[in-house]
């Protein structure tokens, strides 16, 4: 699932997506049917992306793609606004590892929502640019011809301008 560009920021509700940047910040588009744009200030607004989000895990943090990609398969997802324990109980099934201390609730419900938001986008289906395509079976490889560059000798230092001689009045 190819989530790069995607953003949360805090204090605005639903997903954004990074379509440029300038010197104050990012300029967001939302992800929702009304399209709205936003202006965020990297002074005052906080940013998140989806691909680098972690989840408390009991031994090791678990990638917020990875959850998804198990809630892809399971049947059955809950409504965001269901109870507490219909929540816990479907996130032992999708991220049975996760810290019931330290994953809360209200996290859940986050996850769930981004979930519903995200499913019938284009890019939720795609493959993620940074992770390498699997590996060929060796009978499938085949020779990759490689170019070598030779690189570009390294610019010489300017020469200092020549001082003017200059006669003195004797």
């Amino acid at each position: 699932m190819n989530l790069q560009g995607i953003v949360a920021v805090s204090g605005k509700p639903g997903l954004w997506k990074a379509l440029a940047q300038n010197k104050n910040g990012y300029v967001l588009e939302s992800l929702d049917a009304q399209k709205t744009k936003l202006v965020a200030n990297l002074s005052t607004a906080k940013l998140a992306a989806l691909s680098e989000i972690t989840i408390f895990g009991v031994d090791d943090d678990i990638k917020l793609t990875d959850v998804f990609e198990q809630m892809k398969s399971a049947g059955n997802i809950p409504d965001a606004k269901a109870d507490g324990k219909k929540l816990r109980a479907f996130f032992f099934e999708v991220a049975p590892d996760h810290d019931e201390e330290k994953v809360y609730a209200s996290d859940m419900k986050k996850v769930i929502s981004w979930y519903q938001i995200l499913k019938d986008l284009p890019l939720f289906n795609e493959p993620d640019p940074t992770v390498a395509p699997a590996e060929a079976t060796p009978a499938q490889e085949e020779p990759v011809a490689v170019e070598e560059v030779a690189e570009p000798a390294p610019a010489a230092a300017p020469k200092p301008k020549a001082k003017k001689a200059t006669k003195k009045a004797e």
